[in-house]
């Protein structure tokens, strides 16, 4: 049985829920996943580095139960889309993360010891994966994409891409303090009479 034709059993439409009722409890027991889901949200720095709204997360789980919950390990890919930090080219590529985590069983000792936000809980014997695998991924976006890891970027003068220039490409630069002599004498192409 597919993810969905489970969800759509147990009258769930989010993909990123596991029902762990499977498991039973037992340690040791465990279930793979193989299925994308829809991120729902744009992530990542706008006009830089970001995953669609749209953009199917590939998942590859494992649920595993243990004697204080769910262990879910596995990884999470997906495609996303910005600009070179070097040429402002569009960057198109995937990163994935590994997730890990352990959601606890309501009363266990994991449950009851530790704060709320330092942990993730099963309710109703159901893990929402969806903040984990967000976390993860939103923190393998490459922090500086770039179109190729050679790319030379722009010029620094007239804002050109180095890799369309002229090999021998330059700009003439006069420091400043001496440029009111070269408006008094001129510059070395004036003084050749």
């Amino acid at each position: 049985m597919t993810v969905s034709q489970q969800q759509t059993r147990r009258g769930s439409v989010n993909p990123w829920v596991l029902d762990t009722r499977m498991l039973g409890r037992r340690p040791g027991t465990s279930r793979t996943y193989e299925y994308e889901a829809p991120i729902g949200m744009e992530l990542g720095v706008p006009d830089v580095v970001t995953i669609a709204e749209d953009a199917p997360v590939r998942l590859d789980l494992l649920a595993e139960a243990v004697v204080e919950g769910v262990l879910v390990s596995g990884t999470a890919s997906v495609d996303y889309t910005g600009a070179c930090m070097r040429c402002l080219d569009p960057v198109h590529g995937e990163t994935g993360a590994e997730v890990m985590e352990l959601f606890a069983y309501p009363e266990s000792t994991t449950e009851e010891t530790t704060e709320s936000d330092e942990v993730f809980r099963l309710v109703d014997d159901l893990a929402d994966l969806e903040p984990i695998v967000r976390d993860a991924l939103v923190l393998a976006l490459p922090q500086a994409p770039l179109c190729s890891p050679d790319c030379p970027g722009l010029c620094v003068d007239c804002g050109r891409k180095w890799a369309d220039l002229e090999p021998g490409h330059t700009h003439e630069r006069i420091d400043p303090r001496w440029a009111a002599l070269r408006e008094r004498f001129g510059g070395p192409e004036q003084n050749q009479d």
